[in-house]
């Protein structure tokens, strides 16, 4: 999966900050007292759980700025996996050899990162696999742990999900409080599009007859909110029979034991918050190799 594109300074970022949290401006006061400064080790990350892996670039990030922070030697980082890959409970995702001291001081950071992505990945690919043969694709949105958008983004797509707008600046989504405030779907719609000619607008859209006064009103995606199937499959169809092309989406309150139902309604897609807010992590642990 070469074409996830990394979001490697982001994840610079990311990283900088936990380690801040971790160290303030001292050291890791165990493993300096414990761990000789010379003293190099092989270890090994190691999946303790099954699921998709997402984040192993970040291994090296984090083990290459403790090092570039505190100067306690390098460590080399062989990778066993790609993101994307499914991994089960026992693999080997890494070997990591050098430096004892950076190796346990970026330990929790690298694992808080990996777990986290990886548990991402791995529910998304739970709903993109019972997606399988709809033409539905399932979508991430805004909800993402503050600080770890770039991260959690990259992890859904590497579980087979897409990104939905990454921020507020790229997508105009006109929801039923800017209605209110704008004093009308009209009249909302109208006012992005002349602000703002160049971005893409959506539409949340609560019945039949809204969606069909969004497109009539020009709006090319829909965001079908809390929707019954049959009604959602009513709207699709009479969106479709307007001759437009719209995009479709159903949204609120979709779990994993109706996503197959939702996805058979003829929608483009279904947008799923619990992908970045309520994701288990996978368990992964770091484990020095007393034989190496």
């Amino acid at each position: 999966m070469s074409d996830l594109a990394f979001p490697v300074e982001e994840a610079r970022q990311v990283v900088g900050r936990a380690l801040d949290e971790d160290l303030d401006s001292g050291t890791d006061v165990t493993t300096v007292a414990t761990i000789p400064a010379t003293q190099e080790s092989v270890s090994h990350v190691v999946a303790r759980a099954d699921g998709v892996v997402a984040g192993l670039p970040v291994v090296r990030l984090v083990l290459d700025a403790v090092h570039g922070r505190l100067h306690t030697g390098a460590v080399a980082v062989e990778v066993h996996a790609a993101d994307g890959d499914r991994v089960a409970r026992g693999d080997h995702l890494a070997t990591l050899r050098g430096s004892t001291r950076t190796t346990l001081i970026a330990e929790r950071t690298v694992l808080n990162l990996l777990c986290r992505t990886s548990g991402v990945a791995t529910h998304t690919r739970r709903w993109a696999d019972l997606l399988a043969d709809t033409g539905a694709t399932v979508l991430d949105t805004r909800k993402t742990t503050p600080g770890l958008r770039a991260l959690e983004k990259y992890a859904v797509r590497c579980g087979g999900g897409t990104n939905k707008r990454m921020g507020l600046y790229d997508v105009a989504m006109v929801k039923d409080n800017h209605k209110l405030a704008a004093g009308g779907l009209v009249a909302a719609y109208d006012a992005v599009r002349a602000r703002f000619p160049a971005v893409e607008v959506q539409v949340e859209v609560t019945t039949t007859q809204e969606a069909l006064e969004s497109v009539a009103a020009g709006a090319r995606f829909l965001l079908c909110d809390n929707m019954t199937p049959p009604l959602l499959r009513e709207t699709v169809e009479a969106v479709r029979a307007s001759g437009e092309a719209v995009e479709i989406e159903a949204t609120g309150g979709l779990t994993l034991d109706v996503v197959r139902e939702y996805g058979e309604t003829g929608v483009d897609y279904l947008s799923v918050g619990g992908l970045t807010h309520s994701s288990p992590i996978v368990d992964i642990a770091l484990d020095l190799d007393p034989d190496a």
